[in-house]
């Protein structure tokens, strides 16, 4: 039961940018990102047409963060997992044991947490100076 023609008995050979014609040189696009060809018009040659470039969103930003993110804590993990000896901290009089990948994530997350408390007040110190009449 056969509808048509049979379109395995015409092989049809891929166009477009990334597959110029070689019988006709001058239709290969000088920039194949921004230029589609639509069919040969007067005289031989391609005719293009524009290609509408995809925006970047904030949800495909959002995407990469999210996918870098879980990338980084896999490594963590595995830095923790590695670093399991014990290592006794002392801090302000206080002494207590922990295993060492925690005791230095802790100390990561401290250090991370001092940077946007001082980044943060820069911020604030700005957008108070830049509210202020000239």
């Amino acid at each position: 039961m056969t509808h048509g023609q049979d379109s395995a008995a015409t092989p049809v050979e891929p166009t477009g940018p990334a597959y110029p014609d070689p019988a006709h040189p001058e239709a290969a696009p000088t920039d194949p990102g921004t230029i589609e060809p639509v069919g040969y018009g007067k005289h031989g040659k391609v005719e293009h047409v524009p290609v509408a470039k995809i925006k970047h969103t904030r949800v495909s930003g959002t995407w990469v963060a999210v996918i870098v993110a879980l990338v980084v804590l896999v490594f963590l993990l595995i830095f923790i997992l590695q670093n399991l000896d014990t290592a006794t901290v002392h801090f302000l009089g206080i002494e207590g044991s922990l295993p060492l990948g925690v005791a230095m994530l802790f100390s990561v997350i401290a250090g991370g947490v001092l940077v946007a408390l001082i980044g943060g007040a820069r911020i604030l110190q700005l957008r108070k100076q830049a509210k202020k009449p000239r």
